[in-house]
């Protein structure tokens, strides 16, 4: 048991980039088990928004036929982690659309390990990233299709958006797959607002905050799109937003 508490470094991939200062602070993190029984569906949406450090780590099962979908905003003015691990059933859906917004120094994370363990699952993982000071955003997302998980469909869509040029933005999507009959992929993107776009916008007479905001709003949206709570999500982004724009 001693040894389950000790503090991971950063050898462990899972935690190469986190704020292991700020994790002490919190460990060990209790892992929240969620099941999804056979042909059944649930939604879950979780909103870090405070200024202490939080970690969680969610250990997810889905049943045959059964469908999770969940939302993250992770936008405190601490560090914050959510650590997701996600075994699917034979037919079984899982979507996570997650945004994280950082300023000053601080340190938020995403990690997800999404195994398809059995034929025809399907999952979908979209996550947008804002940094601007010295704030660093991770996204780790691993997706594993395991021996005879044919028909899987799998995907990650992963983008992160830059405020300043003192921002950093980590992002590794893998792919593991040991099945024949599957479609997997990955995309990932790190970039800056776009500056044609903001000209076009200061142009018609938007004040350059305003305008960042909108394209980051925007930006951000595409993480909630379809979301059972999908308005409270975007109210609680704008005003994250409003404290780094």
């Amino acid at each position: 048991m001693a040894d389950m508490a000790l503090l991971p470094t950063r050898k462990d991939e899972d935690f190469r980039y986190a704020d292991l200062a700020a994790l002490e602070q919190v460990w060990p993190v209790a892992v929240e088990t969620i099941s999804v029984a056979a042909g059944e569906s649930g939604n879950l949406a979780l909103v870090l928004d405070g200024a202490v450090p939080v970690a969680r780590e969610l250990a997810i099962v889905l049943g045959e036929g059964a469908s999770l979908d969940l939302r993250v905003l992770n936008a405190g003015a601490g560090y914050g982690r959510i650590a997701v691990r996600i075994e699917l059933g034979r037919s079984a859906s899982f979507t996570l659309g997650a945004a994280q917004l950082a300023g000053g120094d601080q340190v938020v994370e995403i990690v997800s390990d999404v195994l398809h363990a059995a034929p025809d699952a399907v999952s979908r993982q979209v996550v947008r990233s804002v940094a601007g000071g010295q704030a660093t955003a991770n996204y780790l997302g691993k997706v594993r299709v395991a021996k005879g998980a044919d028909g899987t469909d799998g995907s990650q869509s992963v983008r992160a958006m830059l405020l300043d040029r003192t921002a950093t933005a980590n992002a590794k999507p893998e792919l593991e797959i040991f099945a024949d009959d599957v479609k997997c992929a990955h995309g990932c993107a790190v970039g800056e607002l776009d500056a044609n776009g903001l000209f076009y916008m200061a142009q018609r007479g938007l004040p350059p905050a305003e305008a960042k905001k909108l394209m980051l709003q925007a930006f951000v949206a595409e993480a909630f799109a379809g979301a059972p709570d999908e308005e409270r999500l975007l109210e609680a982004a704008l005003a994250a937003l409003g404290r780094l724009v």
